[in-house]
């Protein structure tokens, strides 16, 4: 059983930065691939980034590659999202997920795959 929890989410002017954090309870953390998802307001979840248990394989969307940054730390049961130059369109509820999973490099990126998964964060960009 893994229990998250995010924090870092908030209100930023369009350019700006934030940072997600997750934290992960138990002592399986590393045994979990990770995953951040968005829902914006009458959309759907989506993935939006994954890192592989190892934090050495990431996978991000289009919309976010090159502004977003996903990173973990297996000693601290946490796992990131670095948000940058943020757009009013990223304004969404932030989860993040744990798969289990025996692989140290698979990322994943479905949601039908993740067990676990956090209340979420609000994250809303004004233009």
């Amino acid at each position: 059983q893994v229990q998250l929890v995010e924090s870092g989410g908030g209100l930023v002017q369009a350019g700006g930065s934030l940072r997600l954090s997750c934290a992960a309870s138990g002592r399986t953390f590393s045994r979990n691939a990770m995953g951040w998802f968005r829902q914006a307001p009458g959309k759907e979840r989506e993935f939006v980034a994954g890192i592989s248990r190892s934090g050495y394989y990431t996978y991000y969307i289009e919309p976010v590659k090159g502004r977003f940054a996903i990173s973990r730390d297996n000693a601290k049961n946490t796992v990131y999202l670095q948000m940058n130059s943020l757009k009013p369109e990223d304004t969404a509820v932030y989860y993040c997920a744990a798969d289990p999973t025996d692989s140290w490099v698979a990322v994943v990126t479905t949601t039908e795959e993740y067990d676990y998964w956090g209340q979420g964060t609000q994250v809303t960009v004004s233009s």
